[in-house]
């Protein structure tokens, strides 16, 4: 039976943290027989018979249909495991991919290092199944990178787009903006720069009023 002394332990959704009828669930998670599941990302907390979860702030929590940003850090024989931020393991497996790829040479389509959009299929145990069918994944080339507090990215993307059409319009830029705080800037130096300082401007005054008109005379206004 779990103690008070217990050390906690990071889990994700969907995650069995401990099995036993002796268990109750608390705050953020449930019970399916008798396993206690975690109903969203943080540290596994017992205290006496009560299992609950204490969420981490500014972490990004990974849900099904989320599309993000990561780098491939290994490849294998059957698709590419891909680092998206955090303690998540990511793993693309060829299957997923919209087109063929021949398996004896997986690195010609995407090799370590290289920078992917992309989406999460499935959250399990031990780790995150991503795909690229849908419209607008895959290979991101050249550019830089830039991490954001993941809870500040619907504040970056504004209401439809508003805001990060506003910084992609006045810098000339493109931008992908990934749920888990991953940003992709693309375009000449300078744009990059004033991109990347008007994305960071929106974070630090997110809670602001007049945000847009704030960032707006930081750009000094659309540019026609």
């Amino acid at each position: 039976m779990p103690t008070q002394k217990q050390e906690r332990k990071l889990v994700i959704p969907g995650e069995v943290i401990v099995s036993g009828d002796e268990c109750l669930p608390g705050d953020f998670t449930r019970k399916e027989g008798k396993a206690i599941i975690a109903s969203r990302y943080g540290l596994a907390d017992f205290s006496g018979r009560v299992v609950k979860i204490i969420p981490v702030s500014g972490v990004f929590e990974p849900r099904r249909g989320n599309t993000v940003i990561g780098r491939v850090d290994d490849i294998n024989f059957s698709g590419w495991n891909i680092d998206i931020g955090g303690p998540y393991g990511a793993f693309l497996p060829l299957s997923e991919c919209p087109r063929f790829i021949d398996r004896n040479n997986i690195a010609e389509f995407a090799n370590i290092g290289d920078v992917m959009n992309v989406k999460i299929w499935g959250i399990k145990k031990g780790g995150i199944d991503l795909s690229l069918r849908s419209r607008g994944l895959g290979k991101l080339e050249g550019g830089r990178i830039i991490r954001i507090n993941p809870h500040k990215v619907p504040r970056v993307i504004g209401k439809e787009g508003s805001m990060i059409n506003l910084i992609k319009n006045s810098t000339k830029t493109d931008i992908t903006v990934g749920q888990n705080g991953y940003v992709w800037i693309k375009g000449e130096l300078a744009g990059e720069d004033k991109a990347e300082k008007a994305i960071k401007l929106v974070v630090e005054e997110a809670t602001s009023p007049g945000l847009t008109e704030k960032i707006e005379k930081f750009l000094g206004g659309l540019k026609k």
